[in-house]
């Protein structure tokens, strides 16, 4: 039997308006079920959320750190302390590399490794980088000794690994 007398057949007996309703009420299901799928969109604009949460803690935490550690240089007395951050976590991606020489010229290729499969690939982190501190503002009782201030200065160069020049510290009123 052909194609065209099987769907001639349908039409006669009415199976057709039942496969039109059958196919019908499925697209709308799978359209429905489509709508519960959560977004990529939605899903990238939450990481860069917590992304964001993420370095404001690790701000936070560092600055409580070093306040609890300036407090003890002698003559300090009270310590707040304020640390600016340039830019968030970084992500260091495993590399591999090819290499290929013949006579006078070489090669090299370096690609991403990849784990996972299907929609799951990711590329592999190999470290991930603490954000970029910039600046740091240390307010203490004894700001207004010159000698409680150079120590401040050299404790948190040397805690932050920041250069003087972007270290600032004043008297706390």
């Amino acid at each position: 039997m052909g194609l065209g007398k099987k769907v001639r057949e349908m039409v006669k007996e009415r199976k057709w308006a039942v496969f039109m309703t059958v196919c019908g009420v499925t697209g709308m299901l799978l359209i429905m079920i489509s709508s519960l799928v959560p977004d990529r969109d939605n899903i990238n604009e939450s990481q860069a959320a917590e992304k964001h949460i993420k370095v404001e803690d690790y701000s936070l935490t560092l600055e409580r750190r070093l306040s609890d550690f300036l407090c003890k240089i002698d003559g300090a007395g009270e310590v707040r302390v304020y640390i600016s951050v340039g830019s968030s976590e970084r992500y260091v991606y495993a590399t591999e590399g090819r290499q290929s020489r013949s006579d006078n010229k070489s090669d090299e290729e370096e690609k991403y490794v990849i784990i996972g499969s299907g929609s799951e690939r990711n590329a592999l982190i190999e470290t991930v980088e603490n954000p970029k501190i910039t600046g740091a503002v240390v307010l203490c009782s004894g700001g207004d000794s010159s000698v409680v201030c150079e120590r401040i200065y050299n404790a948190v160069s040397a805690v932050l690994n920041l250069p003087i020049g972007r270290i600032y510290v004043s008297k706390l009123r």
